[in-house]
Order: structure tokens, then sequence, then C-alpha cells
């Protein structure tokens, strides 16, 4: 987008609105920028007023079409096939967006304000209105997909920290500081909480974002097309948005948009780790027995054991059910020397099959995942710790058992 004149609306021109808002004009199409708190009355009242007053032809969101459609039907996730979440390989990602989830509504709960009221109020009114609605966030499942890959692996630990911290937390939150989050730098402060001011963090969650709201707009409300557009973001994007709609973008932008999108693939290494490992077992079961039968069984035997403890544990920890257990037990061994299917998602099966989750335990999803009793209460969010929890057990068994059986070959040499 080129030559952007900033502008100041009058208060003739838009009606008066308590957040922060910034006016672009770009060649003939005027973008308002309107900052907005996710848990927040005033935000949803500000967006309700804006719309209303007729001076808008387009409203663009700080929406992607998962979270639209969850929003839009909060059911969503009951008519989804929890097993193909799991076959997808999608549970870690699906628990990381119940846990932020989770922290934004325990602010909704103290506040007495449902999470993304302004992006609720923005989607009634623009259809009341008959206003195109333009959903211009990028995916929150790619955006978590390049959270991890962004920050170093052993930084990744603060990240799974941050993001339980904000299930475990029950400090309250004032009113007043709830407001405070229209203020970019404190918004900031807040996705801080979860990776420790990380800016590898930063980057995939705010300013490859901004780049890709803005993107979007140039594809699906380029300058010319509409003539005020109401875009609708919280307001820690505000100022990255902004500066990037005065800078040059594009003639073509979605190749910069798809590329933003895109994941980067697991390393040659990463991808041949189980294979490797599943052939150094195998080779040490062969050891054994080449030096004695009585050494290879034992070898074999502590495998079994260790692996089907450790994993055995982590789904009781989980509070699977009990034939669950003793399933986990006896095909972790087995799918450890196996990289195409996981302990985690045999129990995962099982659990489902034995315990299949109820309406009841979707339509409280989001309010018993903000505390941690909740993820053990409900059907639908404890399946999903005892695929991760049988996942963990059976890489630690995995290294432990290895280790062990290195050890024991070693020492009998």
């Amino acid at each position: 987008m080129t030559d952007p004149q900033d502008t100041v609306p009058t208060a003739d021109q838009t009606p008066a609105i308590t957040g922060p808002q910034r006016v672009i004009q770009v060649g003939e199409t005027r973008y308002t920028l309107l900052g907005t708190a996710h848990v927040s009355s005033e935000s949803a009242n500000d967006v309700r007023t804006l719309i209303r007053s007729g001076d808008f032809d387009a409203v663009a969101i700080e929406l992607c079409d998962s979270r639209h459609q969850s929003l839009d039907n909060p059911d969503a996730l009951a008519n989804q096939d929890l097993f193909e979440i799991f076959r997808q390989g999608k549970a870690g990602m699906v628990a990381a967006s119940l846990a932020l989830g989770a922290f934004q509504q325990r602010l909704a709960e103290q506040s007495g304000i449902e999470p993304g009221a302004e992006m609720r109020a923005a989607l009634q009114e623009s259809r009341k209105a008959e206003l195109p609605l333009i959903l211009i966030d990028r995916d929150v499942g790619v955006t978590l997909k390049r959270i991890y890959h962004n920050v170093p692996w052993w930084q990744r630990f603060n990240l799974f920290s941050g993001l339980l911290g904000s299930v475990l937390s029950r400090q309250d939150v004032s009113a007043e500081e709830i407001e405070r989050l229209k203020e970019g730098d404190v918004l900031e402060a807040t996705f801080s909480e979860f990776a420790a001011e990380s800016q590898s963090l930063y980057v995939p969650l705010i300013t490859e974002r901004d780049r890709y709201m803005v993107l979007r707009l140039a594809e699906d409300a380029p300058p010319g097309r509409f003539r005020n557009v109401l875009v609708v973001i919280g307001a820690g994007h505000m100022k990255g948005m902004a500066e990037d709609l005065e800078g040059p973008t594009p003639a073509a932008p979605t190749p910069e948009r798809e590329a933003l999108e895109r994941t980067p693939p697991p390393s040659k290494l990463w991808k041949a780790l189980p294979w490797l490992i599943t052939g150094l077992v195998l080779t040490g079961f062969a050891i054994g027995f080449s030096r004695n039968t009585d050494l290879g069984w034992q070898l074999v035997g502590e495998w079994f054991l260790i692996n089907g403890v450790l994993s055995g544990l982590a789904t009781l920890i989980a509070w699977a059910h009990p034939l669950t257990v003793v399933a986990t037990m006896f095909a972790a061994p087995l799918t450890s020397l196996n990289p195409t299917i996981g302990a985690g998602f045999v129990a995962a099966g099982v659990e489902l099959y034995l315990r299949k989750p109820k309406v009841r335990d979707f339509s409280t999803l989001r309010h018993d995942v903000t505390s941690l009793k909740g993820w053990w209460h409900n059907r639908v969010s404890r399946t999903l710790l005892v695929f991760i929890m049988a996942t963990l057990g059976s890489a630690a068994g995995t290294w432990i058992a290895g280790f062990r059986i290195a050890g024991a070959l070693f020492g009998s040499a």
C-alpha cells in the first residue's frame, strides 16, 4: 500500500469511543484501526457504536476461520472427531489452545465479561448492517506451530510452564487492570507472561501476525474496493499494523502471506531419530542374545518393564481408566519400537472407547480448563492429558531403558 496519509478523525467524522483508534488513509480507502481488549465491555460497546454509526462499508476482525467458527458456534469442538485429532497429531495444539483460552476465560469470569466480546459484537453488528466481514488473522494452529519452531528447544519448557501457570494462577485481576489491556505495552506484557519476554515468542505471536493481517487487508480489502474499513484488532497490534499500512506493500501480497502460513518441516535428523533409536535398541537385543541368552531376555524384560511401567504410571497420573492404564503398559514397549504409532495414540483411543465424552463435557469444557482440577474432571481435556502423559511416559521409558540396555552391555563386555 503506497502513499498513505495519516488523518485524525474529528468529532463529526466518528462517534466518541473509549478505546485507542487510528485512522490511515491509503488511496481511496480509509482504514480505521480500533484497538480493543479481548475482555472488555467498553471495547464491545465501542465496536457496536462504530458499526451502528453507518460510517463503514466493511468490517475486518482479528479472527481466523477456526476461531471464527469457535466464536460463532461454541459447540464446534463437539462436532469434531477427537480420535481424528489424535491421529493427525493435533492433540498438543488443541491442549495449548485450551490453555491459552483458559487464561482469557479466567479474566472473563473475574470481570463478568465473556472472552471475545468485542469480536462477537462485530459479528452480530456486521450481520445486522449487512456489511462484508473479513477475517484477517492467521490460523491459531499455524501461529502456535511457528512459535514452537521459533523458540529454541531449550526454551520450550518456559513456554510450557507459562501455559501451565496461566491455568494454575488464581490471582484476581481488577477491572482497571483489564481495561489497561487496551494499552499496547500492557497487552504485550500479558503475552510475555507465557515466555518470559522472549523475543523468539514475540516475533511469531505479534510481529508476524501484524504483517499477516495487513497482507490480508491488501488481498481482501485493497485500496479502492471499500470506502471506509473498520479493523477490529487487539490493542497490542495497533502500532505494528499502522507501521505496515504506512509502508510499502507488495503489489502481489499472496506469496508473502502464504510464506507466513508455512511451518518449518522437521529436520532430517529429528525425523530419523525414532528409527535410529529403534535400530539401536534392536541391535542391543541382538548383541545381548549373541553373548548370552539369559542376558538377551534380561534386556528384553527390562525394556518392557521400564517402558511399560513409566507409561502406565503417566496415564495413571492423568486419571485414565484402569483398562487404559493396562493397555498402555502393554502397548508402550511395542509402540516405542514402531515410530509409525505412539503410545499416546493407543492410550487416547482406549480412553475414548471406555469413556466417550458426553454433551455436557463439551458444553463445560471452556470453564473446566480454567482450573487444574477441571482438566482431570472433564472427559475431553482428560483424554488430551492421557494422550500427552502416555507420550511423555513412553519417551522417558525409551531413554531410560535404552541407557539401561547400553549400561548392561557395556558392563558385561
